[in-house]
């Protein structure tokens, strides 16, 4: 994906969920200034709560293709029946949760009963948030797969604002987890912000994804996220990065404003006078520096 090299494209990404990434991606989104930001989490995208956008545009995302059987046409030969491995096939039904869209049934009807036709996995919102800047998002919808091929349209979409609208910053709040989507988000980026907590848990999935992240050999960064919870693991996870020579952007303390703010659905940043909001600025100024791999 080639965009305007003068672009930084800032991915943020957690191992697990609940680590607060979405949190630090609506402050920097607010911080950022000339700037496109993309919510890549399109099995449960929640960024829009938070940015309260005004949509301008929807538009349908079909990821694949799904076989719908020709009743007229069927003679019956049980040929669908037997050779579905996924047993998407029931009374010569087409099961649309269980049909995978390989298209096998389609190519063996003797009788040319099934058709192979595009399905609606989802939807892309185009949409413009404060300050004249464009936020764009998408849902899949339930059971869908090709997730990683909507983050793809997601990026595409939003890289080409950057350039036509000469922007400095492509922020993107990332999925969590190893996954495709994961994969497909990371592409092209120049910077990952990895979102950790004090946790056992959180210092294993922040390993699996750390493991992830240098296989695209991206400049990488992580913050610890309420810190101050259990000092002994936050310790833990300063030392594993040291280990790894992973930079420590910064440290961000427990702070019951921060729940006070996603409770009536804004920014941290919209409560200034807390230890978080000036910690996550201090983070965000320590990025400015982040050097562009073009």
């Amino acid at each position: 994906m080639t965009i305007n090299p003068s672009i930084k494209q800032l991915l943020i990404l957690s191992g697990k969920g609940g680590t607060g990434k979405t949190t630090i991606a609506a402050a920097f989104s607010k911080l950022a200034g000339r700037s496109v930001v993309a919510d890549c989490d399109v099995d449960a995208a929640d960024l829009f709560i938070l940015l309260k956008p005004e949509v301008k545009e929807k538009t349908e995302f079909h990821g694949g293709k799904k076989a719908v059987i020709n009743q007229d046409l069927c003679s019956r030969c049980e040929f669908c029946l037997q050779s579905c491995r996924f047993d998407a096939i029931v009374d010569y039904s087409v099961d649309e949760v269980l049909c995978e869209g390989c298209g096998f049934c389609f190519r063996i009807c003797p009788s040319n009963a099934i058709e192979f036709n595009k399905n609606l996995s989802g939807h892309l919102f185009d949409c413009r948030i404060p300050e004249n800047r464009e936020f764009l998002y998408a849902k899949l919808l339930p059971g869908e797969g090709n997730s990683g091929k909507l983050v793809t349209e997601l990026k595409k979409k939003a890289s080409a604002y950057c350039t036509q609208k000469e922007k400095e910053w492509l922020i993107i709040d990332g999925p969590p987890g190893i996954g495709c989507p994961v994969n497909a988000s990371l592409s092209g980026v120049d910077a990952v912000l990895l979102v950790t907590e004090p946790t056992l848990s959180g210092l294993h999935d922040l390993k699996r994804i750390v493991r992830l992240v240098q296989s695209f050999k991206v400049y990488t960064a992580v913050v610890i996220n309420k810190h101050d919870i259990n000092k002994e693991v936050a310790e833990q996870i300063e030392n594993y990065l040291h280990q790894e020579n992973i930079s420590l952007a910064g440290k961000i303390s427990f702070d019951e404003k921060v729940v006070t703010a996603l409770q009536q659905e804004k920014s941290i940043l919209e409560y200034p006078e807390n230890i978080a909001a000036q910690e996550i600025l201090t983070i965000w100024n320590s990025l400015q520096t982040i050097r562009i791999k073009i």
